[in-house]
């Protein structure tokens, strides 16, 4: 068995090296590079520090004491993350007399490149900026944060939320203002309870779960489940395929203000159900959910009756 394996290490090795040169002689005598080089790095002798930024900027660094970024400096005895880090070395922009051409300025910049220079730090917290819908609406990392100047100091946010949502989003504000509606206004929920503006995978930026579901379930525990007998629209459609999440003139934010006609855009077959002998077009017919109690999903009967 020892000899068994020596030898084949050794085919193994033989092979390995032959395939190498064969690559070596295809690529003309030079090894072709799988990746793309990264990008020189600035020298360090164009770095001025952080205190020679502060003799001209005093304003801006003296608020910069609590901001996140300068205790992340501090923990790192200065070498963390510094005014160079973002708007790049300041050599020649110190000899230069303090020419705005030789340093990076953010509102000179494109939203790509603004939003690229932020997720050099933090592209392992929003790996899925790129593709979220703010991205491609070139809305940059500061149409929402303010690095100097946060109104909000959680997450350095421009404004608290959701007047900082409602900024683009004003047709969603007249939502939270109808009869039934989730208590965003009121500040016991916020846009990002539910959305992750700094994108997912699903649509509308809902944040992803296993269960997409999840977003609603985990404040709306009692229709969570798992139950035996399950509705099939819950796993088809989710929960939007009977409620509308941000405001309704219906209750329960129900799409529609008729019980038994939302339930029948569904189970057409049982639209002429009769209860009592009246239709299900009547007006004075019961609801469904007076018998189906249990709409989201039973552990007892295969119809949700209670």
């Amino acid at each position: 068995m020892r000899r068994f394996l020596t030898s084949m290490a050794c085919f193994l090795l033989l092979t390995g090296f032959a395939g190498t040169r064969l690559a070596f002689a295809a690529g003309g005598g030079q090894q072709q590079a799988t990746t793309s080089q990264p990008k020189a790095a600035a020298d360090s002798t164009d770095f001025v520090g952080q205190e020679t930024c502060a003799t001209c900027h005093a304003d801006v660094a003296t608020k910069f004491g609590t901001n996140p970024h300068s205790r992340l400096a501090l923990q790192h005895a200065g070498k963390g993350v510094t005014c160079e880090s973002c708007h790049g070395p300041g050599k020649a922009h110190v000899e230069g007399g303090g020419d705005v051409t030789k340093i990076r300025r953010f509102d000179k910049l494109s939203a790509k490149d603004v939003s690229a220079t932020c997720l050099g730090c933090h592209a392992g917290a929003h790996p899925n900026f790129d593709r979220s819908p703010h991205a491609k609406a070139n809305v940059s990392c500061l149409g929402c944060h303010s690095v100097h100047a946060p109104e909000a100091q959680e997450h350095l946010l421009k404004a608290e939320q959701p007047k900082l949502c409602f900024t683009c989003h004003s047709d969603q504000k007249a939502a939270f203002d109808m009869p039934f509606h989730h208590p965003v206004n009121e500040g016991a929920v916020s846009c990002s309870d539910c959305h992750d503006p700094h994108g997912t995978f699903g649509n509308n930026n809902l944040k992803s779960t296993a269960d997409q579901n999840m977003i609603c379930t985990k404040c709306h525990a009692e229709t969570r489940g798992p139950f035996v007998y399950e509705h099939a629209a819950v796993k088809a459609e989710g929960c939007v395929g009977c409620h509308t999440p941000h405001g309704s003139q219906n209750a329960r934010l129900l799409n529609m203000p008729n019980i038994n006609v939302l339930c029948n855009q569904c189970h057409s077959r049982v639209a002429n159900h009769t209860i009592n002998g009246m239709g299900a077009g009547s007006d004075e017919l019961a609801p469904c959910t007076s018998c189906h109690t249990y709409i989201h999903g039973s552990n007892i009967n295969q119809a949700f009756l209670r």
